[in-house]
Order: structure tokens, then sequence, then C-alpha cells
């Protein structure tokens, strides 16, 4: 007998996604629960307030200029006296939430990071009109020096002068990722056949785009252990030492496993780029946020590391489309490109002579920004203005929350939801300390061994066929859930993303999932009493 299921089974899984959700959605009488998406359904408010208070302040701007006309028409606005104008727009609407924060955000750039109000108000005013270019094209002075603040708290814990960061920022990890692939491959950093390692699991897109015509890289799977946490074992670490590989793709904390590396698996990498100080490093944090004391491997290795961080997750703002590239001043990188063969040389001199007469001075991260916009178009290239504005709001956001207040309250709205999901399986599920737990893999051996033994859970592996089983549960209980393998792991489990639905809905899963298994361990029971006979 045919397999229906069978035609999927190279699908990438979010392409598998929505097959899935097609069959979960057929029945019209059951509610189809996509625990699959790993889109959040919680925000952040006060900072979106004031970026449409802003937005007020600086219509009110334009509209100095051209007021003799009655068409609705506003001009450039103007620098001077701005930051009067604007004590006088907090006296007038002193009680918006928004406003307030718009009030406290400007003494903090002004007291605590010591820039000029009046620079960083008319900044925030042009960029939220959307009246110029994005200029420099990488991100705006301001916008980058409050964002790269942000960063270095979130990310790198303080360790590092932000004076010392350069950032990029653009349309969202997606666009990180692109860019960097293209860049890196473009200025010989990466050649097609160059072995590249992948900390599984990781996000699908790492996995995928180096087996494409494009690239075509030879992967090296560095593999988490499942039984120690989801951390690295030495020995799949030490794979790093192989001259061969030219980058290491990693996420952290862990896409689906959402855990962060620990403090073994740190020094660790550090005495690897000891050894290979030309090793180079991508690491996409989008999760870190979501974790106490986190430490990027941009903080220990900076000048190996390429550092991605979307604002999407953790603000709730995926269509912002908000994120940042962020490089060491003196990286290897730059390094690496100035020691390339004369040929080499003389192809990059050429591909982007239109930008500056020193060619051998365009850091990496500029050449990723002209390559963004195909060199001819590096004049327009950039984030728009407004989307930077509300990054740097988001920044503000967190800077300013001396409490970690917000980060405490996303905290707790994903783990009451991974409670009642195990509460619900009637399993047990132990926190360590490096867990963030937007997302959680169920291995489904591992839970038939917890519930029913070891016996139970050798059938289950043995019988039952990972993407049938996701197939089966979307149809049998209207639940979508993403195959594990698919982000590189090494067992057959389940991501479920504790982000995107309410407790309840968490509850309906857990409660579906251990009736599917009940009926599986019935079959076991069954097949065993006949095969006794």
């Amino acid at each position: 007998m045919s397999n229906p299921y069978e035609k999927y089974a190279s699908l990438s899984p979010f392409e598998l996604k929505d097959a899935l959700i097609e069959l979960a959605s057929s029945k019209a009488d059951r509610l189809m629960l996509n625990a699959g998406r790993g889109n959040p359904n919680f925000l952040a408010t006060l900072p979106r307030r004031a970026f449409w208070r802003l937005g007020l302040f600086a219509t009110e701007e334009a509209e100095l200029s051209y007021s003799y006309l009655p068409h609705g028409i506003g001009g450039l606005p103007r620098i001077q006296g701005i930051e009067a104008r604007f004590d006088a727009f907090l006296a007038n609407n002193h009680e918006q939430p928004g406003v307030a924060f718009l009030s406290r955000a400007v003494s903090y750039v002004r007291d605590q990071l010591g820039l000029s109000a009046s620079a960083f108000l008319h900044e925030m005013v042009e960029g939220i009109l959307g009246v110029n270019y994005p200029v420099p094209p990488r991100m705006l002075h301001i916008s980058e020096k409050i964002t790269r603040e942000y960063i270095v708290k979130e990310m790198i814990g303080g360790m590092l002068s932000a004076e010392d960061v350069d950032l990029f920022a653009v349309e969202g990890g997606t666009a990180a990722m692109t860019y960097l692939f293209n860049t890196l491959r473009t200025n010989g950093l990466v050649k097609s056949g160059d072995k590249v390692a992948m900390g599984a699991p990781i996000f699908t897109p790492y996995i995928e785009i180096p087996q494409l015509e494009d690239y075509r890289l030879e992967s090296v799977m560095i593999n988490a252990s499942p039984e120690n946490n989801w951390q690295y074992p030495d020995e799949e670490l030490d794979k790093l030492l192989d001259p061969e590989v030219k980058i290491f793709f990693c996420v952290n904390p862990s896409n689906p496993a959402s855990v962060k590396m620990d403090n073994r698996t740190l020094e660790k990498m550090t005495k690897i780029v000891e050894q290979r100080p030309d090793l180079i490093i991508l690491t996409d944090d989008v999760y870190g946020t979501f974790a106490n004391d986190f430490k990027s491997l941009f903080a220990i290795c900076p000048q190996n590391t390429i550092l991605v961080y979307s604002f999407s997750k953790y603000f709730g703002a995926t269509g912002w489309r908000l994120g940042v590239i962020a490089t060491h001043r003196q990286n290897i990188l730059d390094e690496k490109i100035s020691n390339l063969n004369d040929a080499e040389k003389h192809r990059l001199n050429e591909r982007y002579l239109s930008l500056t007469p020193d060619v051998p001075a365009l850091s990496f991260l500029d050449r990723v920004v002209a390559d963004s916009r195909s060199v001819a178009l590096n004049h327009t290239a950039g984030l728009s203005t407004p989307q930077q504005i509300q990054m740097v709001l988001f920044s503000l956001f967190a800077l300013m929350d001396g409490n970690n207040g917000y980060k405490a309250a996303v905290s707790e709205i994903i783990r009451r939801r991974q409670a009642v999901l195990y509460r619900e399986l009637g399993i047990t599920h132990s926190i360590s300390e490096e867990e963030v737990d937007y997302y959680t893999l169920l291995d489904l051996e591992a839970i038939s061994r917890q519930v029913y033994g070891d016996e139970f859970a050798a059938w289950v592996n043995k019988t039952l066929n990972p993407t049938d089983l996701l197939f089966r549960i979307a149809e049998e209980t209207g639940i979508v859930m993403l195959p594990g393998t698919g982000f590189g792991t090494l067992k057959p489990a389940g991501r479920i993303s504790l982000a995107n639905l309410n407790e309840y809905e968490y509850a309906a899963i857990g409660k579906a999932l251990r009736q599917m298994m009940e009926h599986y361990y019935k079959e076991y029971t069954q097949n065993s009493s006949q095969t006794a006979e």
C-alpha cells in the first residue's frame, strides 16, 4: 500500500507546514491549533505607543513650513529650537503613556548616553517622517549608537565597548542571512566545495542555503546532545579544529531546542578559536533576549564573530522586519580580505570602485551593505528610516527597563504555557537555567518511555514513521507541529512553539497528544498479546 505522505519527505519544515495546516483544517467542527508557527502572540506596546506619538509630533514639526497653505503640505523639520518645541508637546500631552516614555527617552539619551538631545530628536523626527534616504545607508548615526548600546547590554553582557561595534540595520534575520552568505561568497571568504560547520539543531535555512547551486558548500554537522541539555560535546566541537572548516554557523539559544550555550561550551569555544584564529563564526542570537545573563559568542570571540540579531520575537515585531548585523571593528574578515591574492583583489577592486577610490579600506560590513543592493544601488541601500526609528524605540525600552520587567513578563507567559502542556501530557519536565523555552521539542520515543516504559518506546521507534506521525497528528487532532529533523536533530521529534497560542490551547494539545499515545499503547498491547499467543 502506497504511503500518501511520502511525497512530502523532501520538503523544508516550513513548506511541509502548509500541507499539515491544510490537513489539520479539514474538519469544520474542530479547532485547528498551529503550534508550529514561531510568530509570538505577545508584543511590547509602550514603544509602539511612543512611535505613534512621536509621529504626531513629527507631523507638527513638518507643518511649521508652508503653514500659509491650506492643503496639508509640510516641509523638512528643522533642528533649531526642536527641544523647546518638544517640551511644549510634552506639556500638552504628558498624560499619554507614549509621550511620557518619549520624555524619559530624551533624558536617557542626553544624560546616560551623552548624546545631543536636539540631534536625537531631529533624527527621530526626520526618520519617522521618512523624508530622506537612509544616510548613511548602513544605519542612521544616532540610531546606530543607541541600538549598539542595546546589543552590547543584551547580547554581550557589557563585556565590550559599544564604540568597538559596527551595525548594519537590515530587514530581519532572514535578510541578514541572505546578505551575509552572498558577501562571504562574493569576497572569496567561502568558495564552492568549502567545508562549513553547522551547530545542530539549527534554523533550517542555515542547512539549506549551503546546498544551493549558488554556493555548493560541504556541511559538517556539530551535533548538540539532547541527553546533556542540548550542549555540544567536546568531541563535536573539536570538528572545528579541522583547518578545512571555514566558518561555523550556530543559533544561540538554539532553534528549536531553545537552550543557550553554557559556560563550559563558551570556554571550549574560546580555546578552539585560540587554536583556529582563522575560523569565522556566524552566531544568530535572536532568542538571546529571552535568557537571563545571556552571553553571545560575539562577547568571547569578537574578532572572529559575526552577530545576527532580530527584534522580531522578543518585541512581537515579525511584521516590522527589524534586525542588525554586528561586527567588531577589528575583525578577521577584513584581515582575510586584505590577504587575498592579487587576482582576487583586482576583481574586488573592479566590483567596488564606484563606491570609493580606496577599495582595500572598505570594511566587510560596508561590502555587505553594498552587495545588498548589487553595489550599483548602494546609494539607496539601508533599512527604511521609520523602521530604524521603531528599532531605536525598542532598544530604548529595554535599556531603560532597569528591573527587566518586560523580560520577566514574557518569560512567565512562556513558562506557564509550557507547564500546562507537559501537565496534560502527563510527564515531568525540568527546567535548567540555560533554557529559554520559546520552543519545545516533543520526542515521542522519550515521552513513551517515561509514560509506558522501555519496551513500548522501542515499539514506537520501530513502528511509527516520524513524518507520517506528524500527518496523523494533524489529521486526527488538528494539531500542527514541525519536524525536528528538519532543523538537524538526530532523533525524530516535533517542534512546538510556546509563543503563539494561549494556555488553554496548549492544555488541549497536551491532552490530545496524550490520548493519541494511549491509542498507540492499546495497539501495542494488542499486538504483543497476539504475538504471545
